[in-house]
């Protein structure tokens, strides 16, 4: 019987959206799965050696407000300068209270369990990325190389 497979698209590059990817690909990985990420554009935001990830609160209504903001708080107030630092600030905190793992720390785990990380080279071209600036131990290529893949898996997401 072959392994099964799983195929991950990343295309977010806020704190919020950087845990499934690397959530569901550890867990993956540790379940016997054969594991590939696929980074392309503001995703390839997470495979950056120094993260400076931010919650975007504007645009995002599924968002559990602290004191219940999201029944009186109107969303546009969430566009007020400083507020993405705020909120971000506030969801790293609320995370570190919980014990939940960093972005770095998951991460590190998803690699460490053989998830292969591909960076999409035609992000890393078209926003003049420096591969320098990225993780090392990653991938570069393009869609159809990781569709090879994605269109052998028993799983396939789009994040």
């Amino acid at each position: 019987m072959s392994e099964k497979k799983m195929a991950i698209i990343a295309t977010k590059g806020t704190l919020d959206w950087a845990y499934p990817p690397f959530i569901l690909a550890s867990t993956a990985a540790a379940l016997g799965f054969e594991v590939q990420i696929f980074f392309t554009f503001y995703g390839l935001q997470l495979l950056r050696k120094n993260l400076n990830l931010k919650v975007s609160p504007l645009g995002n209504p599924g968002m559990p407000m602290p004191m219940a903001m999201d029944k009186w708080f109107p969303v546009l107030g969430t566009a007020i300068p400083g507020m993405e630092s705020i909120m971000t600030m506030m969801m790293k905190q609320k995370m570190k209270s919980k014990g939940i793992a960093t972005v770095e720390e998951l991460r590190t785990l998803s690699m460490e369990a053989g998830v292969v990380m591909i960076g999409c080279q035609m992000t890393v071209d078209l926003f003049d990325f420096n591969p320098n600036d990225l993780i090392d131990g990653i991938e570069f290529a393009g869609a159809s190389a990781f569709l090879s893949f994605a269109g052998d898996s028993d799983i396939t997401l789009y994040i």
